[in-house]
């Protein structure tokens, strides 16, 4: 069984996160360069042996697209062509950012630490894959 990526895309950086090998834990894993994305993930794809990438949908709350939406499907399918042996999901995005913020708080994360623009990305990775994991084990 291969591991399961979780990509929260953003214009600029993308947060990824990954499970453990039984596919039980989401752990943040790194934020990337959008513009190295493609690069990167095709380096854990093999490295890590990806057999399912999980790609948050953003939405907004009437479930009507952002402006970030489009550029999400087409990453999709362009995901899908590069890794045709890995499976691609979509899921509902909404609220990840808010609930990673939140997170750290919680977890007593100092100020600057939460103010590293690329913490958010990848713990909203992680959430996306948690949510995925616990629907995939319902």
């Amino acid at each position: 069984m291969g591991k399961i990526l979780a990509i929260d895309f953003g214009m600029k950086r993308t947060g990824l996160a990954i499970t453990d090998s039984s596919n039980i834990i989401a752990s943040p894993l790194e934020t990337v360069d959008t513009q190295n994305l493609m690069n990167r993930l095709a380096e854990l794809v093999e490295k890590e042996k990806i057999s399912t990438i999980v790609l948050g949908e953003p939405k907004n709350l009437d479930s009507s697209d952002t402006h970030i939406t489009q550029n999400v499907r087409l990453l999709k399918e362009a995901l899908e062509k590069k890794f045709e042996t890995v499976k691609i999901v979509s899921v509902d995005e909404r609220f990840t950012s808010k609930m990673a913020f939140q997170s750290m708080i919680d977890g007593g994360m100092k100020k600057k630490q939460r103010q590293e623009k690329g913490t958010v990305d990848k713990i909203s990775a992680a959430i996306i894959l948690q949510s995925y994991l616990a629907q995939i084990n319902r």
